[in-house]
């Protein structure tokens, strides 16, 4: 009898159909219900247990365990979620990336897999065709086409094994021990990029009798470690925050499946026992959802120190430019984008309101003995070195925002986006109207004249309250109705040029009267425009306020 060839491409054609599968079936789960995920992955991760149940059960919707890490990184990046949740999120993921193991494990062998995948394949691809301009059905097509295609791909695997299954001697490899079968399962997942058809690949081995159930847990062993490879390998240039959770997911996979190595004949032993389990393809999927769960509850009660650990390892990298954020996200995950593009704008807040304070801090008496180019000079040029600090960070979050709109913006996020680029418009404005009487406030503060000195306390003492007063209510939750900055202002601003004039009539200030309303008028058009940016930015008001 003629012996069977191994058929090579066919299997490679298996492989192929399987990732094209995957593929699909990510890429239209990321359109149909993406941004759900997104949200639940931004609100939902506050605790690192929160974090593993969420990235499990995202990464079993959406099976891609790849996908969640790029969220995680985004949203980390953003500083909407802090390291240590992340990882938990990572943890999460792989033991989510587990189930397509049991889908593969329960129908894929259970069944004539090439017959099971035509319907799905046959429906898939007309309603992707003749619903291309509905987009809901054009990606339940791609959903449809994804799951047909992963099944094909798997019988192409099978068949192409089973053919030789009788021909294929792994006796040579014994002499190695077990561990050549965890540096193959490395290897081939590492090369190919997927510990789920990695699975698939030993799942069929297994159904032909190709290896044993022990061989076949030790090559998921090596799968799981094979998979941070890649990540790895990805982050090697990428942000700090990359770099830790890139080492926090090797470390755990690497850790956990030296360990279960170590065990892994009982571990089998144990589970087949308690599970009581008799068809070794379910207990090899089984004790692939075992391991990640032991490494789990094996590394979270050390999340914290992992974490600080993590952090001495990978220092801060020195930021191109002045943005804190917005270098560590990228725009292609946008609701990442948009709350790292919010917390830039917190940073311009902060950075405006600090440099309103410094113009009114030096009253002068400090400043006597200075000699007179100290009292010109100095003062006002690191000021203006401040000002040009928010003038560079309001264009970089511009060209950022410029990035963003070229992505398929959902209309939220674009209301936000708008909104917050109003916010920093105004900021700059606010920051711009004091600039402009900086030297004239710093004549005021040198001044002996009573009448300039009250008004010069008068307006100090104002501007440090609306400030403190506007830095209370962003940290309130602000259910309440929405300040009318304007109106208050305008109504100190009409009191104090009456003031002005009024006392001006007994006692003409040293200081000309065209000065002081200047500054009275641009210290309160800061203010006013100050607080219209915490309008822009904390009630999503995307139309200009006058």
């Amino acid at each position: 009898m003629e012996q069977e060839i191994f058929d090579f491409w066919k299997f490679l054609a298996g492989i192929g159909l399987f990732l094209w599968g995957m593929n699909q079936l990510e890429g239209s789960i990321k359109e149909l219900a993406g941004k759900s995920f997104k949200n639940l992955l931004q609100k939902s991760t506050n605790t690192a247990w929160k974090g593993i149940l969420i990235g499990a059960m995202i990464t079993a919707v959406l099976q891609s365990s790849s996908l969640v890490t790029l969220m995680v990184l985004a949203f980390l990046g953003a500083g909407v979620i802090n390291l240590k949740n992340a990882i938990g999120v990572i943890l999460g993921a792989n033991l989510g990336t587990t189930v397509t193991a049991w889908i593969v494990a329960t129908l894929g062998f259970k069944f004539s897999v090439a017959a099971f995948s035509m319907p799905f394949l046959g429906m898939g691809s007309l309603l992707f065709l003749f619903a291309s301009s509905r987009p809901m059905l054009r990606n339940l097509g791609a959903f449809t086409v994804g799951f047909g295609l992963l099944f094909l791909g798997l019988d192409f695997m099978k068949s192409a094994i089973e053919a030789v299954a009788d021909q294929i001697d792994l006796s040579q490899f014994d002499k190695y021990g077990l561990w050549i079968y965890l540096f193959i399962g490395l290897a081939v997942t590492a090369l190919i990029q997927s510990s789920s058809a990695m699975v698939v690949i030993i799942l069929s081995a297994m159904s032909a009798g190709v290896i044993s159930l022990v061989e076949g847990a030790v090559l998921i062993i090596g799968a799981n470690i094979g998979t941070t490879v890649t990540v790895g390998i990805g982050s090697l240039n990428g942000p700090a925050d990359k770099k830790r959770l890139a080492l926090a997911h090797f470390l755990f996979n690497l850790i956990t499946g030296l360990i279960v190595f170590a065990f892994i004949r009982p571990l089998i032993d144990l589970t087949m026992q308690v599970f009581s389990i008799h068809d070794p393809l379910m207990e090899l999927v089984l004790l692939n959802t075992v391991i990640n769960l032991i490494g789990i509850l094996l590394f979270y009660p050390f999340i914290n120190k992992l974490e600080n650990w993590l952090r001495h390892q990978f220092g801060e990298e020195k930021q191109q430019g002045l943005a804190r954020y917005i270098g560590k996200v990228s725009p292609e995950i946008p609701e990442a984008a948009v709350a790292a593009l919010e917390k830039e704008i917190h940073l311009v807040f902060d950075m405006t309101a600090d440099f309103i304070f410094k113009i009114w801090e030096g009253d002068g008496k400090e400043n006597r003995n200075m000699s007179i180019w100290r009292k010109l000079i100095q003062q006002p040029y690191d000021l203006l070195s401040q000002y040009k600090n928010i003038k560079q960070l309001e264009d970089e979050l511009t060209a950022y925002h410029i990035q963003l709109q070229e992505e398929n913006l959902d209309e939220v996020s674009a209301q936000r986006a708008t909104s917050l680029m109003l916010a920093l418009r105004t900021m700059v404005y606010a920051s711009k109207d004091i600039k402009d009487v900086m030297h004239n406030i710093k004549e005021m503060q040198e001044s002996e004249d009573d009448q300039v000195k009250e008004l010069l306390s008068f307006l100090k003492t104002f501007t440090f309250d609306q400030l403190n007063k506007m830095k209370g209510y962003i940290d309130s939750s602000h259910d309440g109705d929405r300040p009318d900055w304007i109106s208050m202002h305008d109504e100190v601003y009409q009191n104090a040029i009456g003031e002005l004039y009024q006392k001006a009539r007994k006692h003409q200030p040293e200081i000309p009267i065209s000065t002081l309303t200047n500054v009275i008028k641009q210290v309160i058009s800061s203010l006013d425009n100050l607080g219209n940016s915490i309008i822009h930015w904390k009630h999503m008001e995307k139309v200009v306020i006058d």
